[in-house]
């Protein structure tokens, strides 16, 4: 699992393609955020309940990812003593497609938590949810187990059964990157938009100043 977080999410984007990206509202709550890699324990919260996930936090393995649906923007999934907790038992991140509070208390904490904003209000904790499920976070369906890899650069899940063929392409997407100089890059670019554009253009690019 460890080598996932030497993979950047562009890196994984261009590999597994838009429907495993997460969007751009899941988003890192402070930074420069460090880089996360982990299984994904999930977590489905009913709208303005948050007692889903403050169970996760005991029952989620260390290295985890706790990846939270609610469907709810006017109450907080978590706060200061949660995320604190969470910390200290090893979880990874949250990632989650709802908000939180005491943001103050997270960033100082250095708890990686990605969601779509802050609100003040708690929510309530007497509704029940599931654990282990698939779920649905920032327009991915995430199932336990999956990949988590997420930074500044967005939130990518690669599906567990497909962890070792994603992780190869993509080590080899950087290996092939790494040796390839700028100027290589930039010859190779330049033949392909200029083709590109004469093939648009019925090779009239660029087009003839007008009279």
């Amino acid at each position: 699992m460890s080598a996932f977080r030497e993979i950047p999410p562009t890196t994984l984007a261009d590999v597994l393609g838009r429907d495993r990206v997460m969007d751009i509202g899941i988003r890192p709550l402070w930074g420069p955020v460090p880089r996360v890699a982990g299984p994904a324990f999930t977590v489905r919260c009913e709208p303005g309940d948050n007692l889903m996930l403050h169970a996760a936090i005991y029952r989620a393995e260390p290295g985890s990812v706790i990846v939270v649906e609610s469907g709810d923007l006017d109450y907080a999934l978590a706060g200061g003593n949660v995320c604190a907790v969470a910390h200290r038992r090893g979880v990874a991140a949250f990632v989650l497609d709802g908000l939180i509070r005491d943001l103050g208390e997270v960033r100082d904490l250095g708890f990686p938590v990605f969601a779509r904003g802050v609100i003040p209000i708690p929510g309530t904790k007497s509704r029940l949810g599931t654990h282990g499920e698939p779920v649905r976070c920032g327009g991915v369906t995430v199932g336990a187990g999956d990949v988590v890899v997420a930074d500044e650069e967005g939130i990518v899940v690669v599906p567990a059964d497909r962890h070792d063929e994603v992780l190869a392409a993509a080590e080899a997407k950087l290996a092939k990157e790494a040796a390839e100089s700028l100027d290589d890059w930039e010859r190779a670019h330049r033949a392909r938009i200029e083709t590109t554009l004469a093939g648009l253009t019925n090779g009239s690019w660029p087009p003839r100043p007008s009279r």
